[in-house]
């Protein structure tokens, strides 16, 4: 069993690359349950709507937003991802605690050193195996957010609406912590086809023989 994270700024490809690894670890017999933050527990998707809506007057500020994903992380930790793993599967997340590092820290301008503390308090200091980053333009970002509204006649949610600059801070908060805990992260273009990026995750596996 391993506990593989997928992080990078909305409309990289996070969900597609999950989705083919998925089946391939299951091709391969693996046990494997995919989940996402905010939720993955009945509590933690209705904290996911409080988070993300778009309500005037209902925005969280800085704390409270940080404090909410927490809330939701800590359940979902609780609940699911600990007793997958302890179940021995192979656990793929949609987004985890590099998260609040990104957005609460990098874009919101939170203390790192206090978004550390609580990622360590609600995670029970859960190791991830590995932390796969589809690093994306934030230029490139928005254009696919633009279509994907266009297609499903979805509305930006409260995040994805954040400006440009908001973005960025999250894009380079992303590069920051994957430079910096080089062995435990595997960036890659997210321009890559969703086949690309497959075969090299799957490389990536294959080179620390999970696989």
């Amino acid at each position: 069993m391993k506990f593989i994270v997928f992080e990078g700024l909305d409309g990289s490809g996070k969900s597609s690359l999950m989705s083919a690894l998925e089946k391939e670890l299951q091709l391969q017999s693996h046990p494997v349950y995919r989940t996402r933050e905010p939720g993955g527990t009945p509590l933690g998707d209705e904290i996911r709507e409080l988070i993300l809506r778009k309500k005037p007057g209902y925005a969280p500020s800085p704390r409270s937003e940080l404090l909410l994903y927490q809330a939701s992380r800590a359940q979902h930790v609780d609940e699911v991802i600990l007793p997958k793993l302890k179940a021995g599967f192979w656990v793929l997340c949609d987004r985890f605690s590099a998260s609040s590092v990104a957005f609460q820290a990098g874009g919101r301008a939170l203390s790192v050193r206090d978004v550390e503390a609580l990622n360590a308090f609600s995670t029970q200091n859960l190791p991830i195996d590995l932390t796969v980053l589809l690093d994306l333009s934030v230029e490139e970002s928005k254009s696919r957010r633009s279509r994907r509204s266009e297609s499903t006649g979805e509305s930006e949610d409260r995040i994805e609406s954040e400006k440009e600059e908001f973005h960025e801070r999250v894009r380079q908060s992303f590069l920051t912590q994957a430079q910096a805990q080089k062995d435990s992260w595997l960036v890659l273009n997210a321009a890559l086809t969703p086949q690309e990026l497959l075969d090299l995750t799957l490389a990536e596996l294959r080179k620390r023989k999970w696989i």
